[in-house]
């Protein structure tokens, strides 16, 4: 046992980061097609980009849904792996697929409907809601089905990781990421005698990576067969009984992430009160760069949830008393190296989004540089999230995120009606909120009330 009970042994970080440089890279390559969908869009200016953006702050709703529930089964996938139990990975598969893909039909309905109404609520007083809405409706519509092909591939890709299966996910997002730019290339401006879509050329492109993308999984599982995979006839022979157990814990942590993901979504929507299409496109592109960063913290929660809940499954508790002070420090010191790569990353902006107004590019400067200051922080408090859930502790992020978004949300009203402060400020003023989710997460683990193997658990 080392000495220095903060930083723990070479071998244990590289044995986190096998698995969580994987995890960043092909998140990387996923947030680079947003980066580049958004790149080529903003050259049609900043109506067309702002509509996009608001369509896409609608689907991040959806997103941190269909992660939600497939992370929730990965809390039990990567404990039955550590205790050999084939049948309980496929059976946290089958919930997987029962339960996002159900979302997933019902989301792409919606998004097909595009209903004019509820994409209104993101501009409610923006001086250009209008015209943006008209390309945002256009958008949702051309890109609806992605959706669909997108919750099967996410419970494919999370399985696979959760099972420490990390470079074929990695390979996978690479070829649909080429494919994606490929097509955005053809259909937004009419490259090679296509027609000239726009906004909806870019939603076409990314319904047709997504076809691909899931294809080359479905490929990948029938060649490989992971333990996690069955017979598609047995789809609905569940155990209720852990499948149940599963629910309760995805509520939980549904409630922790949908209520962060609503607040975001409020809080943009006060963001474009400030102005009009400039402040809607710069905070667009502002994240659509700042998301570049914020792969550290997926890197962070999957390579704990692996590496912590295989310890739990296989019942090494002392070892895992162990680690969580270790990665708590390593997730800080990882977040604050990606602060460096953060203030990098604002070189992009003249180059990446040149075609939008100078004062677009100043918002998304500062939010960029303000995104960046925070990561230590995000690094520490993912981290501690991350070893909670991988012992089926989800009550604490209901209690961290219940006080830290009433916070939040408090204080974007606030400064929303009783300030003219610009949108970055706001958001750096609003984010502090994270400060104390993360000391009730300190006292909180300090009950070890995550020191749980789910496999043996009655």
């Amino acid at each position: 046992m080392t000495k220095n009970k903060i930083f723990g042994t070479w071998p244990f970080y590289k044995r986190a980061l096998s698995i969580a440089l994987p995890v960043m890279a092909q998140q990387f390559i996923q947030t680079l097609v947003s980066l580049i969908d958004n790149f080529m869009v903003s050259g049609l200016g900043d109506i067309k980009m702002s509509g996009v953006n608001v369509a896409g702050q609608i689907f991040f709703i959806f997103f941190v849904l269909i992660t939600t529930l497939c992370s929730s089964g990965g809390i039990f996938m990567s404990q039955f792996k550590g205790a050999g139990d084939r049948n309980g990975m496929q059976q946290v598969f089958r919930f997987k697929i029962i339960v996002a893909g159900t979302c997933g039909i019902l989301f792409t309905v919606l998004c097909f409907l595009a209903p004019r109404k509820l994409f209104y609520l993101m501009v409610t007083k923006n001086i250009d809601a209008e015209a943006i809405l008209d390309q945002t409706q256009m958008y949702s519509r051309a890109v609806s089905l992605s959706f669909l092909f997108a919750v099967f591939s996410q419970s494919i890709a999370s399985s696979l990781r959760e099972i420490a299966i990390v470079r074929p996910p990695l390979v996978i997002s690479v070829l649909a990421t080429l494919v994606n730019t490929f097509f955005n290339w053809i259909l937004i401006y009419g490259h090679l005698g296509a027609p000239r879509l726009e906004v909806a050329g870019a939603g076409y492109a990314t319904v047709i990576a997504r076809a691909f993308e899931l294809l080359m999984f479905l490929v990948y599982v029938i060649l490989k067969r992971p333990e996690f995979i069955f017979n598609p006839l047995k789809l609905f022979f569940v155990n209720l009984k852990l499948f149940g157990k599963i629910l309760i814990k995805s509520l939980m942590i549904l409630y922790s992430e949908l209520f962060w993901a609503l607040s975001e979504t409020v809080s943009n929507a006060l963001y474009n009160t400030r102005g009009g299409a400039d402040v809607v496109s710069g905070m667009a592109a502002g994240f659509a760069v700042a998301n570049l960063i914020f792969i550290s913290m997926g890197g962070i929660m999957t390579s704990t949830g692996v590496v912590m809940g295989t310890e739990l499954g296989a019942g090494n508790l002392n070892e895992c008393k162990k680690y969580k002070a270790w990665i708590l420090s390593g997730s800080t010191v990882f977040g604050a190296c990606f602060t460096l790569l953060g203030f990098l990353a604002t070189l992009l902006i003249p180059v990446v989004f040149g075609n939008l107004s100078s004062q677009a590019r100043r918002y998304a400067f500062y939010l960029l540089i303000t995104a960046s200051v925070y990561l230590p922080l995000w690094g520490f408090l993912n981290a501690q999230y991350a070893i909670s859930r991988a012992g089926g502790d989800t009550k604490m992020g209901v209690v961290c995120d219940t006080v830290g978004n009433v916070l939040f949300l408090l204080g974007m009203f606030l400064l929303t009606f009783f300030t003219g402060l610009g949108p970055v400020v706001m958001y750096a003023i609003v984010k502090l909120s994270d400060i104390p989710k993360s000391v009730i997460a300190h006292f909180w683990l300090k009950k070890e009330k995550w020191l749980v193997n789910l496999t043996k658990e009655e």
